[in-house]
């Protein structure tokens, strides 16, 4: 396919997963919605296919791919698993949690996909037509968000063409993604299971299972990542963030949470509300969306209302910071 190709685009129904696992086994690069946000899938074994999906999206090599597969049996032949893991799978897969772990010897992905290290992230994705995709493959899939490195996540087939239309071959359009929010992230093993990155999966709930809290990523991890969305800028906007504002500069929009407001809300260009209710449940999963609608021709910046810090915010205001960091990530 060339730059100048059309991506094909076709409605999740009854034959879209095996169109999707033909392109996949054809060295091809397909967007397919997980519960979380729409992922670009490759075969996972298969070093030339994700040697383009990198190409696609411009994303930094030394970055880590999350190998996705339909249970716990087929994570199984990818990683090895000790009590802690085995733990979370059973409590959280499928679902949007994704856990870093040692390989597995015969661990069929190819390293490219785990960045040269010696564990990889695995996750079982809750979704029918992502499971359905995964079965008919028959094998793991690695799918990272399916945008231009850097950029806000897409929640909607149209945030997919929106960044990489012509550089993919397929979009599985099945509608917009219920949690909005990538997975959580938890390596474990070592000195115990560390959150690597917030997610879709409180916390609060993960220390619950394990039944002791986790511990912090290393301060370095940034410059060298050891799993996905840990780059210190990420899932960027053009439009410059300006994070806990407590009002509104001319020319900015407003991304505003809960029934509050803030100075100068009637002159933002436009406006719009995570949750009105403060739901951090519904903020999470119109985050990625709102942030792509204000983020357009006109908005000099994003005024961002504070957002609370507990259950779901944390991933909230994770990806807000990392939004509004330096875009300096190659």
């Amino acid at each position: 396919m060339t730059a100048r190709t059309l991506t094909r685009l076709i409605k999740a129904d009854t034959a879209a997963p095996g169109i999707a696992a033909d392109c996949l086994r054809a060295g091809g690069l397909v967007a397919f919605p997980t519960e979380t946000v729409y992922g670009l899938g490759a075969d996972a074994a298969d070093g030339a296919a994700i040697a383009r999906l990198y190409l696609a999206k411009g994303r930094p090599s030394f970055n880590p791919l999350i190998a996705h597969v339909a249970d716990i049996a087929a994570a199984r032949r990818l990683a090895v698993f000790d009590a802690d893991s085995e733990r979370l799978a059973r409590s959280f897969w499928p679902g949007p949690l994704t856990l870093v772990l040692p390989k597995a010897p015969a661990c069929p992905v190819a390293p490219l996909a785990t960045a040269g290290l010696d564990t990889i992230a695995v996750r079982v994705p809750n979704s029918g037509i992502a499971q359905a995709i995964l079965r008919a493959f028959g094998g793991p899939i690695v799918a990272p968000s399916a945008n231009l490195s850097g950029h806000v996540s897409p929640t909607t087939a149209a945030h997919v063409r929106a960044d990489l239309d012509g550089r993919i071959d397929l979009i599985v359009d099945g509608g917009p993604t219920p949690v909005g929010m990538e997975s959580a992230i938890v390596g474990c093993g070592g000195d115990g299971p560390v959150l690597l990155r917030p997610g879709g999966i409180a916390r609060e709930a993960i220390e619950q299972v394990l039944g002791r809290p986790l511990r912090q990523p290393p301060d370095d991890a940034a410059e060298a990542p050891a799993a996905p969305g840990m780059l210190a800028s990420h899932y960027a906007p053009a439009a410059r963030l300006r994070l806990a504002a407590k009002e509104v500069r001319p020319g900015e929009a407003l991304l505003a949470f809960g029934a509050g407001t803030v100075r100068g809300a009637q002159a933002a260009v436009a406006v719009l509300n995570l949750s009105p209710a403060g739901d951090l449940v519904e903020a999470a999963a119109n985050l990625f969306a709102h942030l792509r609608a204000l983020d357009r021709p006109g908005v000099a910046g994003i005024a961002v209302m504070p957002i609370p810090h507990e259950g779901l915010g944390e991933a909230i205001n994770d990806r807000l910071a990392r939004a509004a960091a330096p875009k300096d990530n190659g």
